[in-house]
Formats: structure tokens, C-alpha cells, sequence
């Protein structure tokens, strides 16, 4: 058995939905440059989807307007659209080894 953790994003504006196995929100200077990363979500952050390489990523959203914390995970708007970001745990029948569990 295998616990699977990962993260999936609802935009409500269109039903548009993305998945990865993690998440940060990053922080923005004045000048709209990087600043720093974090783990939890705060206005003026924006969302940011793995994998995290200057090359690909899954999704990034613009800045955070508003926020709440809910049970699964966090809703928010932003300068665009509005989100809700589950935190999705489930066992499968896989192995660590990547056999099927019989």
C-alpha cells in the first residue's frame, strides 16, 4: 500500500483543473519580481505548481486578492479568477516497489 499526496486546483470561472504533487506560494517585490517562497498562502502571493524548474511548471496563478483555509484546503481569488486548492491524500494498492498489492 501507497499513500499518494497530491494537490489539485479548480478555477471556478471555467472548471479548468490542474494537478501536482506540490505546491508553494511565492512572494513578489515591488518592482514584480521574485522575492521569496513559502508554504502557506497570503495576499499578494501568487500560487505556484510542481515541478518547479525555470523550464516547466504546471500552473502559476497571479496574485492573491483574498483567502480563506477550509478543511481540504484553501479558496481564493485573485486579480483574475477564483480558486480552490485541495490537498488530496489516497491510499492505492501499489507497492513502493511498484508492484500491485493482490
Amino acid at each position: 500500500m501507497q499513500n499518494i499526496e497530491m494537490y489539485k486546483l479548480t478555477r471556478l470561472n471555467d472548471g479548468l483543473i490542474k494537478q501536482s504533487e506540490d505546491v508553494m506560494w511565492i512572494q513578489w517585490d515591488e518592482n514584480g519580481r521574485f522575492d521569496s517562497k513559502h508554504n502557506e498562502p497570503a495576499i499578494g502571493r501568487s500560487l505556484f505548481m510542481s515541478p518547479f524548474n525555470p523550464i516547466f511548471y504546471t500552473w502559476q496563478t497571479t496574485q492573491i486578492i483574498s483567502f480563506k483555509s477550509t478543511e481540504s484546503g484553501v479558496e481564493f481569488v485573485t486579480k483574475n479568477s477564483n480558486y480552490v486548492l485541495e490537498h488530496i491524500r489516497e491510499t492505492t494498492n501499489i507497492n513502493n516497489d511498484g508492484t500491485e498489492q493482490i
